[in-house]
């Protein structure tokens, strides 16, 4: 079965920045895109950045400029590093992997981490 455990969420200041990281494991699986999500208090899960096994990444609009992706397909991980983190960034962030056995791909999310910013 697959795994997703994310860290490095928590609480942080407006201003201030976090790096979130997710480990994907699964006997027998490799892992095609992978990305993170938020959900606000209230509100739907919405995209905040993907990035490909190659590399090629995609963010949100309100995301650009402030939150970077990068992975480390050796060890299955994917980060997200936010900085300048304001109110409206408070939210749980799940990390999502399209995680890929022969013939079949199927997207899997991890738990969620909370992060309050504090303003």
């Amino acid at each position: 079965q697959v795994q997703l455990v994310e860290s490095g969420g928590g609480l942080v200041q407006a201003g201030g920045s976090l790096r979130l990281s997710c480990a994907a494991s699964g006997s027998g699986f490799s892992f095609n895109a992978m990305g993170w999500y938020r959900q606000a208090p209230g509100k739907q899960r919405e995209l905040g950045a993907t990035i490909t096994r190659g590399g090629i990444t995609n963010y949100a609009d309100s995301a650009k400029g402030r939150l970077a992706i990068t992975r480390d397909n050796a060890k299955n991980t994917v980060y997200l590093q936010m900085n300048s983190l304001n109110a409206d960034d408070t939210a749980v962030y799940y990390c999502n992997a399209r995680a890929y056995r022969a013939p079949y791909e199927k997207a899997y999310w991890g738990q969620g981490t909370p992060v309050p910013v504090a303003s």
